[in-house]
């Protein structure tokens, strides 16, 4: 396929969906409608003209129908005269006269039929006029009843959206306030266990330090004296007090 052709079926089938989302399905059937009375009213003239061929040729076939009887009558009264000459002229226009009405007999004929054909289409389609008013009515109540679920429809959708959109921000919401509180708990177990450092809190205060420093040096002290009273007496090196000794030989003496 060229790229024109392409070009060509693609700008188509666009102007094809415009056009089908530009149709009214309500307008569709009014002027579908309309299209049908005037085939009505068309069917009706053809009708009216075609009776009233018919109706002057009868009139006609009647006139002349008149002129043969009299021309008859004429020809009778001439013979009963002994004027046969003139008895032959009335038979002579009396033929001539039927002749004509021979020659509209088939026209008659024929204008007849069709007049009986177009009433059987004009019955016809004023049975379709009507069925079609009626489903064209129904159809449009089914349009505007559809059109307005539809709506309907895609309001619920745009709001089952917004909400299914709020939920998400909501789970975000949640997802990051738990990582946030396990990192809290995190932070603070390492600084209970003293990895990390609180450099930025209350850290322990040079009193504190002081005595914790004070009450190292009198474990060591404790544990070097105990240490030379081993020696001195030759007794088997027993264990050295751990801390908090000095306080318990202080509670013994």
């Amino acid at each position: 396929m060229g790229l024109f052709q392409r070009a060509h079926d693609i700008v188509e089938a666009k102007a094809n969906r415009a056009l089908d989302q530009a149709e009214n399905p309500n307008e569709m059937l009014d002027l579908s409608y309309e299209k049908m009375l005037d085939q009505l009213t068309q069917v009706r003239r053809a009708l009216v003209d075609i009776a009233a061929s018919r109706k002057r040729i009868e009139l006609q076939e009647t006139q002349l129908q008149h002129s043969v009887d009299h021309l008859q009558d004429q020809a009778q009264a001439a013979v009963t005269q002994g004027r046969d000459d003139l008895a032959k002229e009335a038979l002579a226009r009396k033929a001539a006269a039927q002749q004509q009405i021979d020659q509209m007999e088939p026209q008659h004929q024929q204008l007849t039929e069709q007049e009986e054909k177009l009433e059987q289409t004009l019955q016809q389609l004023q049975q379709r006029v009507n069925s079609f008013r009626t489903q064209k009515e129904t159809l449009k109540a089914e349009y505007t009843a559809s059109k307005a679920s539809a709506s309907v429809n895609e309001s619920v959708a745009g709001i089952s959206k917004s909400i299914s959109d709020s939920g998400a921000a909501l789970q975000r919401a949640q997802d990051k306030i738990a990582t946030m509180q396990s990192r809290a708990q995190a932070t603070d177990e390492l600084l209970q266990s003293g990895v990390l450092e609180d450099v930025g809190g209350e850290g322990v205060d040079d009193i504190q330090a002081e005595l914790d420093k004070a009450s190292q040096q009198t474990d060591v002290d404790a544990q070097l004296a105990a240490l030379k009273a081993q020696v001195g007496s030759g007794a088997p090196a027993a264990s050295l007090p751990g801390p908090g000794a000095t306080q318990a030989s202080g509670d013994g003496a």
